[in-house]
């Protein structure tokens, strides 16, 4: 059974007199950034020099550094850049300043875990993973409430390594919803394999899928969309909300009938051998070392190809126009 923390668990004074360097200011960084701060830490942001997040950051009252200036600022330096940059970030800007008994710390395991950065051994290496985009972390945070967190400790130099993850995963929030623990490996395994084979590659999938079935079989591609794709939104709020059980008592008889007899023949056998699959080339490394191919030395030249592509299709476009109906999203 996976352990559960909450505030009463954690000890925000084990980050008393310490500083905190964000690295980075993006979705993550910004609500760490803040919410650490309204919970009482020293918090500096590191940003690379004519960054546009500086006057943000600067605007919600934080202290802008550059990079390596917040390294050697940080006892606790928390690596919030994407995955393909923080690798030469860490090696060129930031491990030259990292001392014995300092704190080197990550929201994504996939660095540490795929040995893409490689920490000295003094150093506390510690994730705190909020299960969250970082918009409803800063949001639920000032409202009182939190988003649940991973954490998980790679290397405990001090000894403290775990309360320094509970005690900052507090200072985000994570303590008012539950932190949960775990390793490096199971979070960048786990996390990798349901982006790819459930939350993005599956569901954008089989929503195309959906949608180029009715508009091929001569229904009109208005329909299609909101059939397939619109919708998706209010099956997934009663799943989040309640799990299976409210949104199968939410729909209607036919829907739920169709729900019991449907799904097997569209995720088929077939497609769970594709999910090993996935989750075979993650275990193994190789979708890491393909990606980090890809995303550096490639040029993102595939990756960039395929947003275009993808971008084009039919039911895009559709979606747009169908958006400009929608007066409550342009809130």
């Amino acid at each position: 059974m996976i352990k559960k923390y909450y505030d009463q668990d954690c000890n925000l004074a084990m980050l008393d007199g310490k500083t905190i360097a964000v690295i980075g200011f993006g979705s993550q960084g910004h609500a760490h950034a803040q919410n650490l701060k309204e919970s009482g830490m020293n918090v500096v942001v590191g940003l690379r020099k004519g960054s546009a997040h500086t006057a943000k950051a600067e605007a919600a009252g934080l202290k802008v550094m550059e990079i390596e200036e917040a390294a050697e600022a940080g006892d606790v330096v928390m690596m919030l850049v994407p995955d393909e940059l923080a690798p030469e970030i860490y090696k060129n800007q930031v491990a030259k300043h990292m001392k014995d008994g300092d704190i080197l710390a990550f929201a994504h395991g996939f660095n540490i875990h795929y040995n893409q950065i490689q920490p000295a051994k003094g150093l506390d290496v510690i994730m705190i993973a909020p299960k969250g985009p970082g918009h409803i972390v800063r949001k639920l945070y000032t409202e009182g409430a939190g988003v649940p967190s991973l954490i998980a400790v790679y290397q405990d130099a001090s000894g403290k390594a775990k309360d320094y993850a509970l005690a900052y995963a507090s200072g985000i929030g994570a303590g008012r919803a539950g932190i949960l623990e775990t390793t490096f490996k199971e979070e960048t395994e786990t996390d990798l394999f349901g982006e790819q084979a459930v939350l993005c590659g599956g569901v954008t999938e089989l929503m195309k899928a959906g949608f180029e079935t009715l508009v091929e079989a001569g229904y009109e591609p208005e329909m299609a969309y909101f059939e397939c794709i619109h919708e998706m939104k209010l099956i997934v709020d009663l799943i989040y909300e309640g799990g299976f059980d409210k949104m199968r008592y939410s729909i209607s008889n036919t829907a739920e009938y169709g729900d019991y007899i449907a799904g097997k023949r569209v995720i088929t056998e077939e497609a769970r051998a594709g999910m090993k699959s996935l989750l075979a080339d993650i275990q193994d490394g190789t979708f890491a070392s393909t990606f980090v191919q890809e995303m550096n030395a490639g040029g993102k030249a595939k990756f960039l190809a395929s947003r275009r592509v993808q971008a084009d299709h039919q039911l895009c476009h559709v979606g747009a126009e169908l958006r400009q109906m929608m007066s409550w999203l342009k809130k």
